[in-house]
């Protein structure tokens, strides 16, 4: 059983990125299906697809590189954790590094980025923090 399945979702992109993978696969779910689609509208990921496969369906996120090989994705962080969960409302969300990095909310209207959030004046959960 695992804990906290987002932080091994962002710990399994962060290794791929280190060691330059194509893509990473992982276990399907639900958030970690709209953190993917938040990366890609971002920019940060050229696509994610599910792959069926027995006994249950992964995840595939091909990773996103410069056109010398430089990551695109340099820090990811996990904010909220299960042991201190961090929520912060539309007027709290501050840019990250000024615009270059994004915030990635869950909120009643689902996993969308800190400019999103703010643009529809939407808080909820601090998942993470990427650039």
């Amino acid at each position: 059983m695992m804990t906290d399945p987002i932080a091994d979702m962002l710990t399994r992109i962060r290794n791929a990125v280190r060691v330059e993978r194509p893509h990473v696969d992982m276990p399907l779910s639900k958030v970690k299906r709209g953190l993917a689609e938040v990366l890609k509208r971002e920019g940060y990921i050229w696509d994610w697809e599910e792959v069926e496969a027995q006994p249950a369906s992964h995840l595939r996120v091909h990773l996103k590189y410069g056109p010398n090989g430089e990551r695109v994705i340099r820090h990811i962080r996990r904010i909220s954790k299960p042991g201190r969960r961090v929520f912060s409302g539309a007027a709290k969300l501050r840019p990250i590094l000024n615009g270059l990095g994004i915030s990635i909310i869950s909120t009643s209207r689902g996993v969308i980025s800190d400019r999103e959030a703010r643009r529809r004046k939407l808080g909820g959960e601090v998942l993470c923090e990427i650039w």
